[in-house]
């Protein structure tokens, strides 16, 4: 008779498995038989769990070793992270037949949280150790060498100008996307009608794009439905991807704004507007694209730096769209178009 029925643990999410001195799984719960498979009862483990550092730590539980708490990568049926326990059933002054209770509790995400806050602080770090170390040079070359040089003087407190506006809009950026991870959850309650938010952004980036001898074209249809959201929220959205077409679009050429009225958000029901920005450039390489929204990703790191851009704008962006319950849908023709299309639920929907 076993120990445990582990069957009885079936409405536990982390996976919890029985097997006998010879290997062989004698039982498992609902999880467990997600992650193992359905052919794994009374099978070798080695046929259902490829891992040779659970394989031996069972064994060793089976031999009377205390149980045993680690951290395992599982890389099938998907590559997961997880917290193994082990411990023998009964123990060591029972007689009969022992057993190894398994439990795997999922830390993948725990995980994969502490590798994004790793990698932000180090990405951080970078991004102002650049134009710091450039404001410390100039300095100390404004103390020295270029003490009676006023050209040279004008020259470099431009360049530590831009610098440190670079860092201003850095850390103004980031101020912005920890308050919207605060208010992610907390959808906006206002209506609003994006006519006005549209004509107001292209008007304020014209003079940008005259400069690149770019014109913006906004393509509004006469019957626009209201949309739930916030006026300011869109107004950065709607001006960083601007700011992005016309940074990276082909000079001389068209951007256009084209808005939709009455779709449906991608794979809902819900009846949306859409708002598409497209520009003429050399485009975005399809592996690149999934990470695009990703802080301080950069397709071109040198360009984008050149521009003064953080790495943050179309984090923001992709918080915001979340925020407001929408969705953004990135397509792109190398050579050719690049659109950033986001989806704003109708208000009252």
């Amino acid at each position: 008779m076993l120990p445990l029925d582990a069957g009885m643990l079936d409405g536990l999410p982390d996976p919890v498995f029985l097997v006998d001195q010879g290997l062989i799984v004698v039982d498992f719960n609902r999880a467990a038989r997600r992650l193992l498979g359905e052919k794994a009862l009374g099978a070798n483990l080695d046929e259902s769990l490829n891992n040779p550092h659970v394989i031996q730590a069972i064994g060793q539980s089976l031999s009377g070793a205390p149980g045993k708490r680690s951290e395992v990568f599982l890389p099938y049926p998907i590559a997961r992270n997880f917290e193994f326990s082990v411990w023998r059933l009964p123990d060591l002054k029972s007689p009969g037949p022992v057993w190894a209770m398994v439990a795997l509790h999922d830390i993948t995400a725990s995980k994969k949280a502490d590798e994004m806050r790793a990698d932000f602080v180090a990405n951080v770090s970078h991004e102002l150790r650049s134009p710091l170390s450039s404001l410390l040079g100039f300095i100390e070359t404004l103390r020295g060498a270029a003490r009676d040089d006023p050209a040279a003087t004008e020259r470099f407190l431009g360049i530590m100008e831009s610098e440190a506006q670079r860092m201003t809009r850095l850390i103004n950026e980031l101020l912005v996307l920890s308050k919207l991870e605060t208010v992610e959850h907390i959808r906006p309650e206002g209506t609003i009608d994006l006519r006005p938010v549209l004509n107001q952004v292209a008007a304020t980036l014209g003079v940008r794009a005259k400069e690149r001898g770019m014109d913006i074209a906004v393509d509004l249809p006469g019957d626009l439905p209201l949309v739930t959201g916030d006026p300011d929220e869109l107004t950065q959205v709607f001006q960083n991807l601007l700011v992005n077409a016309v940074n990276y679009g082909r000079a001389n050429s068209a951007i256009r704004v084209v808005v939709a009225a009455r779709i449906v958000i991608p794979g809902t029901e819900t009846p949306a507007v859409s708002v598409s920005v497209i520009n003429l450039g050399d485009g975005i390489p399809p592996e690149d694209i999934p990470r695009l929204t990703e802080r301080f990703y950069r397709v071109d790191k040198g360009r984008s730096r050149k521009m003064g851009g953080t790495g943050l704008g179309l984090a923001i962006v992709k918080h915001i769209v979340a925020r407001h319950r929408g969705f953004l849908d990135i397509k792109c023709q190398l050579g050719h178009e690049t659109s950033f299309t986001v989806y704003l639920p109708h208000a009252n929907s």
